[in-house]
């Protein structure tokens, strides 16, 4: 990495979470003058564990945070998948040191507040400026073509080379784009962190554990040393696909009387584990179609607001940091081969590479949801293919966890973006509709 290959270049970011401060990191280290703005008051990650993959851990290493992130997160032993109707293991992932050699990098779980402050730490340190209560109302690019202007709501312009706009899945400059709205999946998420070291079903966990059974998962893994349980419990609402069968969905959809019956058809273990959820919040699980055109001249759409994901494949945060890592190797990458950075060229390059990697990760997010959900006859077979993975899982996750952005797959192929082979005519069964 050149600390000086960006020097001079003044670069514009809106959202303070993962994925921007991850580009405000990964592009002060290579010497840009980076400013992001954030339009809450702190900055503050909602929700509490999420993982990171090989693919992740060797972005987090080339920042020079890895160590940590290995220090205040869990370095699981492996993850388990397991039938949520009867507890049966399906399928066990190793990460051992072969997957570590296979991949580059580790499997590390954290939690997003311990993520997105050393992310913000370190961003400061290398030299960028982060400013809190700050809100990115509109955007222009300049007539010259060569820059973007920012009004904020402090009623100030401001001006920039090139914008990165991480806002979120409810993003100003998404709507500004594509005019379009988050697609509900009927699902909720209950969260819950309580002592580890105090439970005594659990203490002692190193693993990954999912259990996976008809309209609904739970998940458990540690945090923090292992001191910290993480538990996220997922179901269908039957309250979302009754109002939607109306056309009147209420908003409290997902609410705490049906997750006090979600899972009367699963283990009494997993029952029992369902006090410990946080009942004050929950979360209507939704994503965002998947779109070619995240760059509007010296504007880019990334993380969230260009490709909000389903949780399924554990990648939503590990995404944006590849979005952060992409723009700053490949302006890097320009200046070496031509001694100065165009940005067109530049954020055209990144829109090939990543639109075309988050659609093959939104689309079959997608899918296994479903395949986790399955019923009746359809369950029985799942569990028989898991089980027959146990032996050749790498295959299934090669391209997810073996990718770096430095390799330009989907420059090189954009075809590797769509769905593999035999599940070409898949199509999302939108909730209510399918």
């Amino acid at each position: 990495m050149n600390q000086k290959s960006l020097h001079g270049q003044k670069i514009a970011i809106s959202g303070g979470g993962i994925g921007g401060a991850a580009a405000a990191l990964a592009l002060a280290l290579r010497g840009a003058e980076v400013t992001l703005f954030e339009r809450a008051k702190v900055f503050k990650e909602v929700g509490a564990g999420l993982q990171i993959g090989p693919h992740g851990w060797k972005m987090l290493d080339k920042w020079g945070v890895s160590q940590r992130i290995t220090d205040l997160g869990f370095q699981p032993k492996d993850m388990i998948f397991r039938d949520a109707v009867d507890g049966s293991d399906l399928v066990t992932l190793t990460f051992d040191e072969e997957f570590e050699n296979r991949y580059g990098g580790k499997y590390i779980v954290i939690h997003r507040s311990d993520l997105l402050t050393t992310l913000i730490e370190a961003a400061r340190e290398n030299g960028a400026t982060l400013h809190n209560g700050i809100k990115v109302e509109d955007t222009f690019n300049e007539e010259s073509g060569t820059g973007v202007e920012l009004s904020l709501s402090t009623g100030d312009i401001f001006k920039a080379d090139v914008f990165l706009a991480f806002d979120g899945v409810h993003s100003v400059q998404r709507a500004k784009m594509h005019g379009d709205k988050p697609v509900p999946s009927s699902y909720v998420a209950y969260r819950g962190t309580s002592s580890l070291v105090e439970d005594e079903e659990m203490k002692g966990l190193k693993s990954v554990i999912g259990y996976i059974g008809p309209h609904c998962h739970f998940i458990q893994y540690p945090l923090r040393g292992g001191n910290l349980l993480n538990q996220v419990a997922v179901f269908e609402s039957k309250r979302y696909l009754d109002g939607l069968k109306i056309g009147n969905v209420p908003e409290d959809w997902g609410n705490n009387e049906e997750l006090d019956s979600a899972y009367d058809h699963c283990t009494d273990f997993i029952q029992s584990r369902l006090p410990l959820m946080w009942r004050d919040k929950w979360w209507q699980m939704a994503d965002l179609e998947a779109v070619d055109t995240w760059v509007n001249g010296r504007i880019i759409l990334l993380g969230d607001a260009a490709h909000a994901p389903l949780q399924y494949l554990a990648s939503g945060a590990v995404m944006a940091m590849e979005d952060a890592e992409c723009v700053a190797q490949y302006a890097e990458d320009f200046v070496r081969a031509h001694g100065a950075v165009d940005w067109d060229r530049v954020l055209l390059e990144v829109e090939t590479e990543r639109v075309n990697r988050c659609r093959r990760v939104q689309n079959l997010g997608r899918f296994w949801g479903e395949i986790w959900h399955v019923d009746g006859a359809a369950r029985l077979l799942r569990n028989e293919l898991f089980r027959n993975a146990e032996n050749n899982w790498y295959r299934y996750v090669d391209w997810l966890w073996g990718y770096d952005v430095t390799d330009r797959t989907y420059v090189q192929d954009p075809s590797k973006g769509d769905l593999p082979e035999g599940l070409e005519d898949y199509r999302y069964a939108l909730a209510g509709t399918g």
